[in-house]
């Protein structure tokens, strides 16, 4: 339903932040909402969970943060505490690296995971879980235009590899586009 939302941080809590979008205050549930602080200007990456009696939003610094927790969330037994607070928790390289490996001991450290959680998530993400600093199409940095920010997490929303997208950087970049749309049917154009 949202992909994202930019706005100022109204309050910084345990567990959230509050983010005053044009006068609507969201409440988010983050893994580290200490990230940010009161009066910041930020990009916050969300999705929306609904659940038979309560919905939320989650908040995170990045698409690929966003991926990872929505990965974790096809894991038999983890849902979206367990997936936020394993993201809190951990070096996202060393996840991967630990998924990747079989590190069952590395898995059970974060809260309320076993070892047949760590088991179950090692079993469904094995070869899944890309989390490079490279990965990320969209890093956190005041030198990317945002609109080619936006067309490259959408090709990857769209389930182009990181790795390929990350690649089209430069060439967007130097195509002389200027909208997010414009960008998005370059990117398109350059991957087919």
């Amino acid at each position: 339903m949202y992909e994202y939302l930019n706005g100022t941080v109204a309050d910084v809590a345990p567990g959230y932040v509050v983010l005053d979008v044009q006068g609507v205050g969201y409440r988010l549930l983050m893994g580290n909402p200490y990230a940010y602080t009161i009066g910041q200007q930020a990009k916050i990456y969300v999705q929306h969970i609904i659940r038979d009696n309560d919905q939320a939003l989650y908040g995170f610094e990045n698409q690929a943060a966003k991926q990872t927790f929505n990965q974790l969330l096809t894991v038999t037994g983890i849902g979206p505490k367990s997936a936020l607070a394993i993201l809190a928790n951990a070096d996202t390289t060393g996840l991967a690296q630990a998924v990747a490996s079989g590190d069952v001991g590395f898995l059970t450290k974060f809260p309320g995971i076993g070892k047949k959680t760590a088991q179950q998530i090692i079993l469904d993400l094995k070869g899944k879980l890309h989390l490079t600093p490279e990965a990320d199409p969209t890093p956190a940095t005041a030198n990317v235009d945002p609109a080619l920010a936006d067309a490259m997490a959408a090709l990857v929303a769209l389930g182009y590899p990181d790795k390929a997208v990350a690649k089209l950087e430069k060439p967007l970049t130097a195509s002389g586009a200027t909208t997010t749309d414009e960008y998005l049917r370059r990117g398109l154009q350059l991957l087919s």
